[in-house]
């Protein structure tokens, strides 16, 4: 199993990054391209055309401003597709989360918020764990390490 993650630029890495420390820490394998929706469409359908016979079960489009890549990419394959909004500089990201999220009919993209590289990271997670019954046990331990360490700082706050 194999996550694709796109960016729009190589600006935006500093925001996959954190995606990638996810699928990393969950031991899963992922393949990061830069492809802009805009600049080289024809490799934005290349990538999404042949992303399925590559092995990639989930892609995570990375992108701001307009932010058309998750679509384009999902308008050429099957492979689901997650949305992340990257921060721009001129709405301060909320461009980015409308370009995303507002997909027409047929051509579903699924949404983080913006920045929310870690949740596109979980949510690939979670779609591959479909599949995969260890990767499914990793994250409910994910979870319950994440009730615990709450409680923990729940119990030193009510121990003051």
């Amino acid at each position: 199993m194999k996550v694709g993650i796109v960016m729009g630029s190589k600006s935006d890495l500093p925001v996959v990054e954190r995606t990638q420390k996810i699928l990393k820490d969950f031991g899963v394998d992922y393949v990061t391209r830069v492809i802009s929706a805009h600049r080289t469409p024809a490799a934005a359908e290349q990538f999404a055309r042949t992303a399925e016979a590559e092995g990639i079960d989930v892609i995570i489009a990375a992108a701001g401003k307009a932010a058309h890549l998750g679509g384009v990419i999902a308008a050429y394959t099957p492979v689901p597709v997650i949305g992340l909004p990257i921060k721009s500089s001129t709405l301060d990201g909320l461009d980015s989360l409308l370009s995303i999220v507002q997909m027409p009919k047929g051509v579903p993209v699924a949404t983080v918020a913006i920045d929310g590289a870690e949740n596109a990271g979980l949510l690939a997670v979670q779609v591959l764990s479909v599949k995969d019954p260890a990767l499914r046990e990793a994250f409910k331990a994910y979870k319950k390490k994440m009730e615990e360490d709450v409680l923990k700082i729940d119990a030193e706050f009510q121990a003051e």
